[in-house]
């Protein structure tokens, strides 16, 4: 009876470790998916099909730009556009650059954020550069695009009526697991266009 028993605590402490490792594994994702749901943090919402029917003229708020590199990554990032003044509801495109200005290719990917915080829910972003990887070979400048709207019931939410000036902000980070594999691949690529 007690060798049973003791079977079944011992059973029961190894299955608790076990889904406690597995809870820690997906708590990561599973925040960043409620960050991205709700806004939390000022994480920008992240829509696919945004309806621009509610779009007003008369509300507007300014945008503001801003761009960072980590360090390490040999790059020039900036925003094309240092601000915007952005009609609520209205999908907006605005463009950052980014130039390698090492002689390598480097991949790269960038994190994004609002300010203030509290907004980050009525900000929605519909394609981005920061979805994907971006691999730039040595040299090489790009202009990336992020496509935005910033929902109109922030004119209506008493918490955020007051704002009137957003922060968009990218931080770019190079990634050192996949930059060796990743590099060699874009440059093989590259060559096959030149190529043909």
């Amino acid at each position: 009876m007690e060798f049973k028993q003791n079977n079944s605590t011992a059973f029961f402490v190894v299955l608790v470790v076990f889904v406690m490792v597995g809870l820690s594994f997906a708590s990561v994702p599973l925040y960043d998916l409620f960050c991205r749901t709700t806004g939390f943090g000022g994480t920008p919402v992240i829509k696919k099909n945004v309806n621009e029917s509610k779009f007003s003229e008369e509300l507007t708020i300014k945008v503001l730009f801003n761009a960072d590199t980590a360090q390490g990554l040999e790059w020039n990032f900036s925003p094309v556009q240092r601000e915007m003044i952005v009609n609520l509801g209205e999908t907006t495109l605005a463009f950052y650059e980014a130039k390698n200005y090492s002689d390598n290719s480097v991949t790269g990917f960038a994190t994004f954020n609002v300010l203030p915080l509290k907004i980050g829910k009525y900000f929605s972003k519909i394609d981005c550069f920061c979805f994907e990887e971006q691999t730039l070979s040595g040299g090489e400048k790009v202009e990336m695009p992020v496509s935005f709207y910033i929902d109109p019931k922030i004119a209506e939410d008493p918490n955020t009526i007051e704002i009137r000036t957003i922060t968009l902000s990218y931080t770019f980070f190079v990634n050192e697991d996949n930059n060796d594999k990743i590099s060699e691949t874009y440059i093989e690529e590259k060559q096959e266009n030149i190529n043909n």
